[in-house]
């Protein structure tokens, strides 16, 4: 699972000594109960690390990274820990170093629409701050009430808005992180363009904690929409709804969020819905148009229509901010009803072309029935982006629902789509690499990792074997 070359140390009651003189006693977590809490992340990989070093400084970053070069130990960097590719999961024997102290927000620049923030601000915090001046950061992923904007660009994190806005990458601006080797290094700029050199601060972000740890980020913000409608519509074919996607961004409408339930999800929450016929529907879609003050309502009205001429059953609107949060609400319990509901449950996510999503959930059936597992659909309609929650009735049918799940990644790449477009590879992704990458991509992307970590000490085993 993790690197065996080159070996690594154990942490020795030296090294132990050494790690409390260099970043001080407040900053060690050494409870084995406490320890437990630093070895997961939202998915099922645990690994109990040998301490955690809760940094509140790029100092203090700096001095772990140093001494674990010098005595050859693994540091696992850690945002809040809601990932969903084990990227946060620490090696055996190895140092959780985590974010989670380093929350401020350093500035808001009205002037110049920029946010300097520490990596441990959470999304949703940075959110708020930023719409009190009048200002907005787009990026919204599921968990945007515990995930850490750190996290975020480790992974490139996106979400519903990405429609519109696009990721996390298109807002990091600049950043510094502490290389592998201890030293500080400023990348990007403050400024909206910039082309000096290679673009290391974009490499930076997705590369899962494993180029560097990222201790100060540069974030573009954008005016706040005053309004935002919000319009939930139902089909009685998945087809219909993936059709009306199609039409709606043909006709030039970009909504700023674009989202889709399945047959099989709408029976899992649509109890929550506030009106009737959800549960006999095939397929919901959630659109969202944010804007100026009654274009935004007149442009919702124009999507609704074409939604209409293209089969749907109903449309709904939500006229006010409790109505829109009752939508979203049934949007996010998908997740938490399926892991509650199943014994196994993987999360995955897959990217095909727009008008390749409803193909691509209309294979699954056959998927299902070959190695026992039931699959959930939903996600974002508009980029193509799709949730696919594989579950089964036992954990012991985990080895054939891995070689499903192989299966599910094959049928999304034969349409010319990607194996992940939130979660990264992390460990739990890192077998399924070679189905997309060559040999020759693989190679120049360690051969990228020796140079930044020439002992491979920083978050080693993610991604690569």
């Amino acid at each position: 699972m993790f690197y065996s070359s080159p070996p690594y140390s154990p942490i020795t009651p030296q090294i132990l000594a050494d790690i409390r003189n260099a970043v001080g006693e407040d900053a060690l977590i050494e409870d084995p109960a406490k320890l437990e809490e630093y070895g997961k992340d939202a998915t099922d990989h645990r690994q109990t690390p040998a301490i955690v070093v809760r940094a509140v400084s790029a100092a203090q970053v700096q001095a772990l990274l140093r001494l674990a070069n010098v005595h050859r130990f693994p540091v696992t960097p850690r945002g809040l820990g809601t990932g969903l590719a084990g990227g946060s999961v620490p090696s055996p024997g190895g140092v959780v170093l985590s974010l989670e102290r380093m929350n401020r927000i350093l500035s808001i620049d009205t002037d110049n629409l920029i946010a300097v923030v520490e990596p441990g601000v959470i999304n949703l915090d940075l959110k708020k701050a930023a719409q009190s001046k009048g200002l907005f950061y787009p990026p919204d992923p599921a968990s945007l009430e515990t995930c850490s904007i750190g996290g975020n660009a480790a992974t490139n994190a996106g979400g519903p808005a990405c429609i519109k806005y696009g990721t996390t990458r298109d807002y990091v601006l600049g950043l510094e992180a502490v290389l592998p080797t201890g030293e500080i290094m400023e990348m990007g700029v403050q400024t909206r363009k910039g082309v000096v050199g290679y673009d290391l601060t974009h490499l930076m972000v997705g590369s899962e904690g494993t180029l560097g740890v990222i201790t100060r980020l540069i974030l573009k913000l954008i005016p706040n929409p005053v309004s935002v409608n919000t319009l939930v519509v139902l089909f009685p074919e998945l087809s219909m709804a993936m059709k009306a996607v199609t039409s709606i961004l043909v006709s030039g409408h970009i909504p700023s969020a674009l989202e889709f339930l399945d047959r099989r999800c709408l029976e899992l929450v649509g109890d929550l819905l506030p009106f009737e016929g959800a549960r006999d529907a095939a397929a919901l879609l959630v659109l969202e148009v944010d804007g100026l003050p009654g274009i935004t309502e007149r442009e919702l009205e124009k999507i609704g229509e074409i939604c209409l001429e293209n089969g749907a059953l109903d449309a709904f609107f939500a006229p006010d901010s409790h109505k829109r949060s009752q939508m979203w609400e049934v949007r996010r319990q998908v997740s938490v009803r399926i892991e509650r509901d199943w014994p196994l449950y993987v999360p995955e996510d897959v990217v095909v072309p727009i008008g390749r999503i409803a193909d691509f959930v209309d294979g699954l059936p056959a998927l299902e029935e070959l190695y026992e597992m039931k699959i959930y659909s939903f996600g974002h309609a508009g980029d193509g982006n799709i949730h696919v929650s594989v579950t089964a009735e036992s954990r012991d049918l985990a080895g054939k629902v891995e070689k499903g799940i192989r299966a599910v990644l094959a049928r999304a790449l034969s349409m010319g789509g990607t194996i992940s477009g939130e979660h990264g590879i992390g460990i739990a992704k890192k077998q399924f690499l070679p189905m997309e990458l060559s040999t020759e991509s693989i190679r120049i992307q360690k051969e990228i990792k020796r140079i930044f970590d020439p002992n491979m000490i920083l978050n080693p085993g993610k991604i690569f074997d």
